[in-house]
């Protein structure tokens, strides 16, 4: 009898595997393209009154007391951007957890984890997705934003990325320890809802942190999110920033490796229990 030699995966099966995740969900994402533009409207639509009640508080369109906390007059810019930001918070909240529970509830979920590729590329795949269809939306909602209520960068695009790639890999430290969550309770709508809102509310990605109340604003410091949020902001908009720019981004480049760690170490942990629990594919 011959003996059956399985070949052990590599680099490259691995991306095969990533690559086979995204296009499967991006072909079944696009099924549906009113999302696209449900997505890229709704978050403008709960804008507008946030528009009008500034402008009212505004003097000759320059909100004066915002600059106060922020150091720009420009405050529709400044919560653009801060929602172009948030966007992607929510993309890898949706799309580790959501998806996760979407596995669970169709059947596939044990099927899945028998794969010989690592779990936690199976939950960057379908991150991967949400991330390219956010960053289409938002580019969408930018212009439409921008003629609507205006909005004006005078800074450096490219220097925003500097810290705008740490605080995604800090994200999905988030992601990961987020969906290992789902997969113990069985549950995504109310803890993603409830952690995103949490989550974009301590980081500012709608009004300056400084403006928070003095005993929540040692929350709003220990989020990773904010000082990415502050630093890509100081850079679009030549706002203020908490601490210095250079102190902000080394904190970026700590948490994102702490972040990263905690992440990896929760998923496995949690994981582990639930295989020993025996409620994989429970939903």
């Amino acid at each position: 009898m011959e003996n059956q030699i399985l070949s052990h995966p590599t680099f490259a099966s691995h991306l095969r595997a990533l690559f086979a995740l995204i296009r499967k969900d991006w072909k079944q994402y696009w099924r549906y393209p009113l999302n696209a533009v449900s997505q890229m409207f709704q978050p403008l639509i709960w804008i507008a009154p946030i528009y009008f009640m500034g402008m009212a508080f505004s003097v000759n369109g320059k909100a004066l007391g915002f600059a106060q906390y922020s150091g720009t007059t420009d405050f529709m810019s400044f919560i653009l951007l801060g929602t172009v930001l948030e966007n992607f918070i929510n993309a890898v909240f949706w799309g580790m957890g959501y998806a996760l529970k979407n596995d669970m509830d169709s059947g596939v979920m044990e099927s899945n984890w028998l794969t010989p590729i690592p779990r936690l590329l199976i939950l960057v795949g379908h991150s991967v997705t949400n991330l390219l269809v956010t960053a289409i939306v938002s580019a969408g909602m930018l212009i439409f934003g921008g003629l609507l209520f205006g909005f004006h960068a005078p800074g450096d695009v490219l220097k925003a990325f500097i810290p705008i790639i740490p605080m995604m890999i800090c994200l999905y430290g988030f992601g990961f320890a987020f969906a290992a969550v789902v997969m113990l309770m069985r549950e995504a709508n109310a803890l993603v809802d409830m952690s995103s809102f949490l989550v974009q509310i301590f980081s500012g990605s709608n009004f300056p942190v400084n403006a928070l109340p003095k005993f929540l604003l040692p929350v709003a410091l220990v989020l990773p999110l904010t000082y990415g949020l502050d630093a890509a902001r100081h850079y679009l908009l030549q706002t203020q920033t908490i601490f210095s720019i250079q102190l902000e981004l080394i904190l970026l480049v700590v948490f994102m490796v702490v972040m990263l760690a905690i992440g990896m170490v929760t998923f496995r942990s949690l994981e582990r229990r639930v295989r020993v629990l025996g409620t994989l594919g429970q939903h």
